[in-house]
């Protein structure tokens, strides 16, 4: 997924439809320029269970992957930070 300059909430609204489509087990690959980046994903998978596997090395872009699980929360559809009472 390419994230270019947007900032991390709207790359982690984006990402949610990402991870949905790609279904538990995937790693996805997040193109992200914002600085926040390598401190905000990690937690917002930590935060939802999906499991971040850190920077992609070579990547000519700052590069993060992460692999989706199954039993992630869900977080609301403009608040990426908020999860989804159950």
């Amino acid at each position: 997924m390419d994230g270019g300059d947007k900032l991390c909430v709207q790359l982690l609204i984006e990402l949610r439809g990402h991870v949905r489509a790609a279904g538990p087990g995937a790693v996805i690959h997040l193109v992200a320029t914002d600085p926040a980046a390598p401190v905000d994903l990690p937690a917002w998978c930590h935060l939802t269970g999906h499991a971040y596997l850190g920077p992609v090395p070579g990547a000519e872009r700052p590069t993060y992957a992460l692999r989706v699980s199954g039993a992630a929360a869900e977080t609301q559809d403009a608040r990426p930070w908020h999860v989804t009472p159950t």
